[in-house]
């Protein structure tokens, strides 16, 4: 009997909004591949003890492209229905004035840089009528900057969105759905203590809306229930 469960790659899956999305993933019946920086035992991997070998993880430091490729080398035969870059950090809301170099450098290189590396790397790895997404945020929109703070991640999150706007015209051809995602206002490390939204309200919305929109070619930016996010 062929084997027809679908395979996700989720890039940066040890915790909170990737470790949820895999197991989302898991509970729809797929096999799942999850990234984690470094050897440490998270909770990916006691995720992947109870799945009955449908998960498996790998290790990858996104911002080394080095080991970009060595992952897609080591997934060469296998075909991916969605790939997945979730990983993301912050360094605080300080004025853009008063960030350090190293560190806009540092948040610029894992927020918008790698992302995108990650997507032209294993692009070919993608089923053609597969998806490629991306975890990005309204804080990335212009049009919704209204209040300012955090010049820094909006800043990176805008980066991100334009550059997957150029990686989306440069291959317009492309059959695969491409998909920026808000995942609204989570509570994480990232979201704080005091955001409306926790891991377990936003996730299952967006695998909602990523499953919603395969086979439709193009880049859409959307939030976790669907909704189209003003650029």
């Amino acid at each position: 009997m062929t084997d027809t469960r679908k395979t996700a790659l989720i890039v940066g899956a040890s915790r909170t909004l990737g470790l949820g999305l895999a197991a989302e993933y898991l509970r729809r019946g797929w096999d799942v591949i999850g990234t984690v920086r470094g050897s440490r035992h998270t909770g990916l991997h006691d995720l992947a003890e109870a799945s009955g070998g449908r998960l498996t993880i790998e290790s990858l430091e996104m911002t080394e492209p080095e080991q970009i490729s060595a992952l897609r080398d080591r997934l060469a035969q296998r075909t991916l229905d969605l790939l997945f870059v979730n990983a993301a950090i912050t360094r605080g809301d300080i004025p853009i004035g008063e960030v350090p170099t190293d560190m806009f450098t540092e948040v610029m290189i894992t927020n918008a840089l790698s992302p995108m590396r990650v997507v032209e790397s294993f692009r070919p790895l993608v089923a053609p009528t597969g998806t490629i997404g991306i975890m990005s945020s309204d804080q990335g929109s212009i049009a919704l900057n209204t209040e300012g703070g955090q010049d820094l991640y909006r800043a990176s999150k805008c980066a991100l969105n334009q550059l997957m706007r150029s990686y989306a015209a440069r291959n317009a051809e492309d059959t695969r759905t491409l998909l920026l995602i808000d995942p609204g206002w989570v509570r994480t490390e990232l979201g704080g203590p005091d955001a409306d939204l926790s891991v377990e309200e936003s996730i299952p919305g967006v695998a909602e809306t990523i499953e919603g929109h395969r086979g439709k070619p193009g880049l859409r930016f959307l939030d976790y229930q669907g909704q189209a996010v003003p650029w």
